[in-house]
């Protein structure tokens, strides 16, 4: 592996996709001191100079192609709905653009694997962008589990969801955009039990799905190794608590807002309850940066925090959710 990047020079961003979340990641990004938005690319001329002038960016593309192509950048955003992640992830990739991509990192296994594969034939970095694996509260939760504050784990509980407004041809709800809760925000409660839990050995849903085929709303019960379990939900009908507990034999962790937290709650068995807090920089997506810039700048191709093969897993764990709750999208295998 090459260090590509001097360690006295910025790290050079491109932004792909100019939507809300696009809007969010910069909120964070340029709360990192060593990291240099020059470049945003979008499907058309107008959406990406609004962009590169709502953000001051020097060049304004007005194609993901232009954008991959951009000499000048080194790592690429990639903020894209999920069903556009494959195709523009494995084009930067394949021009020696290094990427972090949103989550889920793809529809199904099969693309997150054919991604992985885009970079390690491009020696490229590629890093599922599942900011609760960067933010400190999270760094704490498995500093405890490690030292066994809580005991052996036993279980997981989390939940996430919201009421969103229907309509057949929007993102959340269409099959042609792989819409449903599941992918939206379930891939959340998956990638948290898959950190505490490990490999899942089996998988069980039921979901409600709304009128267009996709789910509306699921119920997940994972096993790890151990006997180990894992009780998850997440929505698009309903607001569920973001709330999230982690239970050993001798004691529980508590989060809210767990899927980018701010602070913790451990429960020892016969001791009060310690809190810890841990207030974001700026909006909570400088963490996952800061981590780009660290494996950029040591010459690594991956995080350890969130490796290819853990991305590709908790892929694996969706489409096998999918599976259980009868969801397809159209063309996804061909």
């Amino acid at each position: 592996m090459t260090n590509d990047i001097s360690p006295q020079t910025p790290v050079r961003w491109g932004i792909l996709g100019t939507g809300a979340i696009a809007h969010r990641f910069m909120t964070g990004l340029r709360a990192v001191a060593d990291a240099e938005v020059v470049a945003v690319g979008s499907r058309s001329a107008a959406t990406a100079d609004r962009f590169a002038r709502t953000w001051d960016i020097p060049r304004a593309h007005a194609t993901y192609a232009d954008l991959a192509a951009d000499e000048g950048v080194d790592i690429v955003y990639v903020a894209t709905p999920h069903n556009i992640h494959h195709q523009p992830t494995v084009q930067c990739l394949q021009a020696g653009r290094h990427v972090l991509c949103e989550k889920p990192l793809a529809v199904n296994a099969g693309q997150a694997a054919a991604m992985v594969e885009a970079a390690e034939r491009a020696d490229r970095f590629l890093m599922e962008a599942m900011w609760t694996r960067f933010a400190p509260a999270t760094h704490k939760v498995r500093d405890l589990l490690a030292e066994g504050a809580i005991g052996e784990i036993r279980m997981v509980q989390a939940g996430i969801g919201g009421r969103m407004d229907y309509d057949p041809q929007g993102r959340l709800f269409s099959p042609d955009l792989a819409g449903g809760a599941l992918l939206d925000v379930g891939v959340y409660p998956v990638a948290f039990a898959s950190m505490v839990l490990g490999a899942f050995t089996s998988i069980q849903a039921q979901a409600h799905k709304a009128p267009t085929g996709v789910d509306s709303q699921v119920a997940m019960t994972v096993t790890g190794s151990g006997g180990t379990l894992g009780v998850l939900s997440c929505s698009i009908e309903a607001p569920i608590p973001r709330r999230a507990d982690i239970v050993g034999t001798r004691g529980s962790i508590a989060l809210t807002d767990w899927f980018c937290p701010t602070g913790l709650v451990l429960h020892r068995e016969g001791a009060d309850p310690e809190r810890y807090d841990y207030p974001h920089t700026a909006n909570g997506f400088e963490y996952e940066v800061m981590e780009v810039h660290r494996r950029l700048r040591a010459g690594e191709r991956q995080s350890p925090l969130m490796s290819w093969r853990e991305s590709v897993r908790i892929a694996e764990a969706l489409d096998a959710a999918r599976e259980r709750i009868g969801v397809a999208y159209p063309g996804e295998h061909t």
